[in-house]
């Protein structure tokens, strides 16, 4: 049996700050989904929705939420939560639902209407949550991190201001050519710069956004999709959804402590075993992507994606950017979506939408974003609490 399934349909409610409800949000991204595939929503088998824990308890449920916006017609529901890994962990259980017979066609949907501001827990007290724990007893905002893993790598690798600044100058580069960005203005490294110091030594337009939007593809049999007339779609070869080995050596949010140094580390770290196993499992490996879309929190860790995915070697990140490798028409180009300094964070969205980029740059359906003959795509991302996120497409 064949591990790939079709991706018939992509479909995105733009992001920004709307002052609506997620699920308006991800009932236009289906739709356009839908549209994009040539399907009918009556012919989908099974919704996989990912799920927001700020909605309320519709947020919970997202699977038959959005099946019940849409219209009761009997489809199977799932609903996934691993907070910005959950897009992934949706596309997966989609993929196991059309590989084991279940469902021939299959709506995943992720939709988001985020605070403003940064994240926080959820009210209450919860001793025994990392998360909650980071918060409340050593004030540790995601920025506070975002700034610690910056120091790590001007430490480590010798990275400067000026080389975070140049990854929001590429970005929002290529944001500004998006539709569905929220922020589509180009900037300079000097107003990178200039922006306010936020977590030392990141500054504001080094770190995303909190955003309101949607995302949503609609995944299908390969059979199915012959019979559909999509002789040669994109293809999802790929699912990593890997968690973190003993023991871990590297600060990883929310977990603030790492574990003894007396003890031997592993061969590499998390994010880096996402991309492995994703890799192990198209049968590809970094010298065969034509783009990639990583999680871009903050400028810093974007490079340190370059390097989890192979794309170069440790330490080589701000090299690669500098030469231009990562832009577009460059070797290997990172984010030409805009990436999440382009977007902000609508955390169950998120990694559906990469792979809508995935699935647009792979059709030639890009537009000025094109990256020139684009063949096969990965994705990159993290979820609190050690989910990991991969997914690796190709035509």
């Amino acid at each position: 049996m064949s591990g790939e399934v079709a991706v018939l349909g992509a479909g995105m409610h733009p992001w920004g700050k709307w002052g609506r409800g997620f699920v308006e949000y991800g009932v236009v991204a289906a739709r356009a989904a839908l549209a994009d595939a040539g399907v009918d929503w009556r012919d989908v088998g099974s919704v996989v929705g990912a799920d927001t824990v700020r909605a309320g308890y519709p947020g919970y449920v997202a699977g038959a939420t959005f099946a019940k916006a849409l219209g009761w017609q009997g489809a199977r529901v799932t609903s996934v939560y691993a907070a910005c890994a959950s897009g992934a962990q949706a596309i997966n259980a989609a993929r196991a639902q059309i590989l084991s017979g279940l469902a021939d066609v299959v709506l995943v949907v992720g939709a988001d209407a985020a605070p403003k501001g940064f994240f926080r827990p959820a009210g209450g007290d919860r001793p025994d949550d990392p998360d909650w724990l980071r918060f409340r007893v050593l004030g540790a905002t995601n920025p506070t991190y975002f700034g610690l893993y910056a120091r790590r790598r001007m430490a480590v690798h010798g990275d400067t201001l000026e080389d975070f600044a140049q990854v929001k100058v590429k970005n929002a580069a290529l944001g500004a050519l998006n539709p569905n960005a929220r922020y589509r203005k180009r900037v300079t490294a000097e107003e990178v710069a200039g922006s306010a110091v936020v977590a030392d030594p990141l500054r504001l337009l080094d770190i995303c956004a909190t955003s309101d939007g949607g995302a949503a593809l609609v995944l299908s049999s390969m059979d199915f999709a012959r019979r559909h007339g999509a002789a040669d779609p994109v293809r999802i070869r790929a699912v990593s959804t890997v968690t973190p080995r003993y023991p871990n050596t590297v600060l990883d949010l929310p977990d603030i402590a790492t574990d003894s140094a007396a003890v031997e580390p592993a061969a590499g770290t998390f994010r880096a075993s996402i991309a492995r196993a994703a890799y192990e499992e198209a049968g590809i490996g970094p010298e065969d992507l034509s783009l990639a879309e990583v999680y871009d929190l903050s400028t810093a860790l974007e490079l340190q994606w370059y390097e989890d995915l192979g794309l170069c070697g440790e330490g080589e990140a701000a090299k690669l950017l500098r030469e231009g490798a990562t832009s577009l028409g460059g070797r290997i180009p990172v984010n030409v979506s805009g990436g999440l300094a382009s977007f902000g964070e609508a955390v169950p969205a998120q990694a559906i939408a990469q792979v809508c980029e995935l699935t647009w740059q792979l059709r030639g359906d890009a537009g000025d974003r094109q990256v020139a003959s684009a063949r096969v795509g990965i994705t990159a991302n993290q979820g609190l609490f050690g989910h990991g996120s991969s997914v690796v497409a190709v035509r």
